[in-house]
């Protein structure tokens, strides 16, 4: 009795001649065509042996197909039928074979590994950014090794060194609010690895960027202030040695100019970055004799922070304090008032920087010109915006 190598069913099964000396059958229910193992007339993972792990070849003969059109099928080829690729995918499955990453390696002088280095894991925003990236990297056939620098540059140039290393074939970056000097990334391009930035980018490498339109998603921000009737605005930045920051910065200054309200420097105050540090900045400004009705924040995270101690001293949000953020973190969508933010697409940010980089691993250093993009954001307004009390809404 003949059972199908897919459903494993006999009554659907006929012959339907013979390929190379050997019996050919068709089963009716899955619509694939198949022939018998000579040593084995029931295929199953067992036939390989405890201690021999499947090959192509070993399904190949299972399929009775060439092993080009196994690895054809493998790889998703668009020549392969699709009734081809189900039944060498059922086939991989049952002989639980395991593609050679060790031998793609040696013949293509590739380790199909990407590595990506983030400064935190604290916000969802790098998470969401790998995410993103790991899908495309998933897809194409790589792996990924993730390194957290934890805002540490002595930690992200060890980074460096344990991805270079481990001989990985490109490397997406976001820098750590420390990072001032960058000849640990330099490293990757002496030695013919691509690098793509990403979010927090160094622009005296020449290399391919992706980051969102700061200065834009800034102006629209402090904009959106300035028409809700608005007008002593704060700006609760970054460190200066991050772009981002200065774009968000160059954003607030500007919006303010072109609606003719001074730039007034008490009202600028920058943060490193850690949560009590924007909570401090935020008391810096909430102290002034004459404290600001808004304050426009480089992100998220320090405008829940300045949220929260408004909230502690009795300050009415938005009567009293307008807040936007900038990121559209989860929790702006729930905390109390829900937070006005600028949207950022970030798990599209990781997506465009991986495929970036993939296709910069495949053409080789020196062959490709590095490609700067950048991407939309979106206002998201909300309730802790709406307007000073007295002020029509």
């Amino acid at each position: 009795m003949i059972r199908c190598i897919k459903c494993e069913q006999v009554h659907a099964i006929t012959k339907s001649g013979v390929v190379h000396g050997r019996q050919r059958y068709y089963c009716k229910d899955c619509r694939i065509y198949f022939s018998l193992p000579e040593s084995d007339p029931s295929p199953s993972p067992s036939h390989t042996g405890p201690h021999h792990s499947a090959t192509i070849l070993d399904i190949a003969r299972a399929l009775n197909i060439s092993k080009s059109t196994v690895s054809r099928a493998l790889q998703g080829h668009k020549d392969i039928k699709e009734e081809t690729r189900a039944a060498v995918l059922e086939m991989a499955s049952r002989l639980d074979y395991q593609p050679n990453l060790l031998a793609k390696s040696l013949v293509r002088s590739k380790t199909f590994t990407i590595g990506i280095i983030v400064p935190e894991f604290m916000n969802y925003f790098f998470p969401t950014v790998i995410i993103g990236a790991q899908e495309i990297a998933s897809a194409a056939g790589y792996t990924v090794m993730i390194c957290q620098s934890q805002e540490s540059v002595a930690t992200e140039i060890a980074n460096t060194r344990a991805l270079l290393a481990s001989r990985v074939d490109g490397v997406l970056i976001s820098m750590t609010r420390e990072t001032e000097d960058f000849d640990h990334f330099r490293v990757f391009g002496r030695h013919g690895i691509p690098v793509v930035f990403f979010n927090r980018v160094c622009e005296t490498i020449e290399s391919s960027r992706v980051y969102v339109n700061d200065y834009e998603g800034a102006f629209s921000a402090v904009e959106h202030l300035i028409e809700k009737g608005y007008r002593r605005i704060a700006h609760l930045g970054g460190p200066p040695n991050l772009q981002l920051s200065q774009n968000r910065l160059n954003g607030y200054s500007d919006a303010l100019k072109r609606h003719g309200l001074p730039l007034q420097p008490e009202l600028i105050v920058r943060y490193d970055l850690q949560p009590e540090n924007a909570r401090l900045c935020a008391a810096r400004l909430l102290d002034l004799p004459q404290r600001p009705d808004a304050i426009f924040c480089l992100n998220d995270p320090a405008a829940i922070q300045a949220l929260l101690l408004a909230k502690e001293r009795g300050i009415n949000v938005p009567g009293d304090l307008g807040l936007v953020g900038f990121s559209d973190d989860p929790i702006s969508s729930i905390i109390d008032p829900h937070l006005t933010t600028v949207r950022q697409p970030v798990g599209d940010m990781g997506k465009i920087a991986m495929q970036i980089l993939l296709e910069q691993v495949e053409k080789g250093i020196g062959n490709y010109v590095p490609e700067h993009k950048t991407l939309p954001t979106h206002l998201v307004v909300r309730e802790s915006s709406s307007g000073p009390t007295g002020h029509p809404r």
